[in-house]
């Protein structure tokens, strides 16, 4: 008959010691300013069917944003501030250059964008993507509640750090290779944020773990 595992297995719990040594002691990923040099693009549309999993570019590079919900196809969507979310191609090849296999959509953003520091732009900024989508910044930053394994790998993950989400303010039809634009800048607030996300979002930088 198959044996049941142990619960206590000391080579399994010795790597887990390593590895959290080793979180403790990496250089924490961060992207430069100087980074971004090309025009602001949209390079990937990424979605997944389960909540919690790494997102899959779109089969055919495109797809639709529902106002007030997000994109069509996602399982991220629904009627909350954080209907979409955006990570720069220049965050993931930060991650690359530790060493790390990742490309679009592995860290679970929906877009992935190109030519714009996204963290330069405060609460509240408006982007229109393409010719009609429009989304508000409402989070910068996200408070990792459990460690992924990204982050025991590389000893930090970059998501936290440098995702930015937004909510829909009007839908339409999106495309790789779409363009960017801010068409107004934010003034720190927004009103789709809860109060308690943007506490914690605060005292996790207060603490230095964001």
């Amino acid at each position: 008959m198959p044996q049941d595992h142990p619960t206590d297995n000391p080579i399994l719990n010795a790597a887990k010691r390593e590895l959290a040594e080793r979180a403790q002691t990496a250089v924490p990923l961060r992207t430069a300013n100087d980074a971004y040099d090309r025009p602001a693009r949209i390079v990937s549309i990424n979605t997944s069917a389960h909540k919690g999993t790494r997102k899959s570019p779109v089969a055919d590079g495109r797809d639709t944003v529902i106002e007030q919900f997000g994109l069509a196809s996602d399982a991220h969507a629904g009627h909350w501030h954080r209907q979409v979310s955006f990570l720069a191609a220049e965050s993931i090849q930060t991650a690359q250059a530790r060493g790390l296999d990742v490309r679009e959509g592995d860290f679970g953003e929906n877009f992935t964008t190109r030519g714009i520091n996204l963290l330069s732009l405060p609460l509240g900024t408006q982007l229109k993507l393409g010719s009609k989508v429009l989304v508000e910044i409402s989070q910068i930053g996200k408070v990792c509640h459990t460690r992924c394994a990204i982050y025991y790998l590389a000893g930090d993950c970059i998501f936290p750090h440098e995702g930015i989400f937004g909510v829909v303010l009007k839908g339409g039809e999106i495309h790789i290779g779409d363009d960017i634009q801010v068409v107004k800048l934010g003034d720190g607030t927004c009103s789709f944020t809860p109060a308690e996300a943007l506490e914690e979002i605060e005292q996790a930088r207060l603490e230095g773990t964001l």
